[in-house]
């Protein structure tokens, strides 16, 4: 079994919020959100929060291989909430959240949990592909973020659509007919997309921030077919420097509308043997 991981901040000044690791017959990846800093209502702020939850994470789902992966990510969510709940205002609308991938080697099979728009790329041996992401996020969005992608990215007037895009976002979040996200409820776990495949029919599996996602899912330069040959030839550094290439090519979001020109990136990719 071999594990690669790659990942890169939004810009060079910034912390990354993305998180990403593996242990023996697991790994994890998330993919933290919020405004960033105090304006979080949280005094750690966000890379904090998803580092610290998806490390949590990654030890109870390999210290109870049986206990369900939805399970184990409400524990851990539950834990990061104590850490912290002292010291700042968890029930702030912009308090920090995160997604969540995790997968799981078992008897025979490979389960997985997949919360909010990071994704799972599962690449069967006969050549095919099965990608799992939480589509709710992205459709709320389509319906509130109509005047954010009429703006050049990085402009003022983008700037302010984007903080009231943001704003209604939150009001949508963790609820019913909204999106379901790793916030400080342990309850948003049992929302999870989760399932099981059988191992003997896999050749890998790629955990991708949504960051990564963009040559396919946004771009459309490139299927999940050709990014997995990008993958298991050059490894994840070089799908995210393709990324990097296109978002460096339409810095104004004219030809792909964006919130942000850049975003963390993050790839882990598990070839089984």
């Amino acid at each position: 079994m071999r594990t690669v991981l790659a990942t890169l901040p939004a810009e060079p000044d910034r912390e990354n919020e993305d998180f990403a690791a593996a242990a023996p017959g697991a790994a994890v990846l998330l993919d933290g959100a919020g405004v960033g800093g105090n304006e979080t209502g949280c005094t750690h702020g966000v890379a904090w929060f998803s580092s610290m939850l998806g490390a949590l994470l990654l030890r109870s789902i390999t210290a109870h291989p049986a206990r369900p992966l939805a399970e184990c990510l409400a524990d851990s969510i539950g834990l990061v909430r104590s850490l912290h709940e002292d010291t700042c205002d968890l029930a702030y609308r912009a308090s920090p959240t995160s997604t969540v991938v995790a997968a799981r080697l078992g008897a025979g099979a490979l389960e997985y949990l997949v919360l909010g728009d990071s994704s799972l790329l599962l690449a069967d041996r006969d050549g095919g592909t099965t990608v799992v992401t939480d589509r709710r996020l992205d459709e709320v969005g389509k319906r509130l973020r109509g005047p954010v992608d009429a703006l050049p990215t990085g402009s003022p007037e983008h700037a302010a659509a984007l903080a009231e895009y943001r704003d209604a976002l939150t009001g949508h979040r963790n609820r019913p007919g909204g999106f379901w996200i790793a916030g400080p409820d342990p309850r948003a776990a049992e929302h999870a997309l989760t399932g099981t495949v059988p191992l003997e029919s896999l050749a890998s599996v790629t955990l991708l921030s949504d960051g990564a996602t963009r040559l396919v899912d946004r771009f459309e330069l490139a299927d999940w077919e050709k990014a997995l040959v990008v993958l298991g030839s050059s490894g994840p550094d070089e799908l995210i420097q393709r990324v990097r290439d296109a978002e460096d090519g339409d810095p104004d979001g004219r030809r792909w509308p964006r919130g942000k020109t850049h975003d963390d990136a993050t790839v882990l990719h598990w070839v089984l043997p």
